[in-house]
């Protein structure tokens, strides 16, 4: 049965690779950031990206590219201009909080095993 749990961990680790690979790299981090303190949550500009989070225009557009593919980044246009925003549809994000649920299952399986 424990072996069973853990090949499904594995499974499910495979499925979130690429959103735990956006998650980990500290500039999308801070561009994630910036979009969470958007209080108007109309969506930030690449410019507005750029200002607040210090990073240059050609990285800030790298790594919404990035974001963006993985599903946490949406765009809205309105004539020429694009606004990014946190999408709030991620199903990676429902796989990955029942992965961490599963990996505490096993974890406190084995912690009753001792």
């Amino acid at each position: 049965m424990k072996t069973n749990k853990i090949e499904n961990l594995k499974y499910e680790l495979e499925e979130v690779k690429d959103l735990l690979i956006a998650l980990g790299d500290e500039k999308r981090q801070i561009i994630i950031i910036a979009l969470l303190n958007d209080h108007a949550c109309n969506g930030l500009r690449v410019n507005d990206l750029t200002e607040e989070t210090k990073l240059s225009r050609p990285a800030v557009s790298h790594h919404l590219k990035i974001l963006k593919q993985i599903g946490i980044v949406a765009i809205r246009r309105e004539g020429t201009k694009n606004y990014y925003y946190l999408s709030n549809t991620v199903p990676e994000m429902e796989k990955l909080r029942d992965l961490l649920n599963n990996v505490l299952e096993v974890m406190d399986g084995r912690d009753e095993e001792r």
